[in-house]
């Protein structure tokens, strides 16, 4: 998969996210995290909680449900996830974004 990130993202250490077909690059913060993901191919994550989550859509599109509630985000588009909120997500191959996470250690370098 060719990557639409520059090369100073793509030189930043890949992160161990445990999904088929999804590859991620992390900025770590002392008390945050940024992750920047491609995906491959379509995803389902299962329903989970964890710290807030900001996200911008640079490439394809996601279906939400944060709550029970939910939406379809695409590229331009944002999305916030309080801290807590319980959310699932199918996201679809192409999708790329950049993600805030408010908490260290979301995820760990690969």
């Amino acid at each position: 998969m060719s990557s639409i990130f520059p090369k100073p993202i793509t030189s930043l250490p890949e992160v161990g996210i445990p999904l088929e077909g999804v590859k991620g690059y992390l900025s770590q913060g002392e008390n945050n995290q940024v992750i920047f993901m491609e995906f491959e191919k379509d995803v389902e994550l299962p329903e989970h909680s964890h710290e807030s989550q900001w996200e911008v859509v640079v490439e394809g599109k996601v279906d939400l449900v944060v709550e029970g509630y939910k939406q379809t985000f695409r590229k331009g588009e944002r999305f916030f996830i309080p801290r807590g909120a319980k959310h699932s997500a199918k996201v679809y191959a192409g999708y790329t974004s950049v993600a805030f996470f408010n908490q260290k250690d979301r995820y760990k370098k690969k």
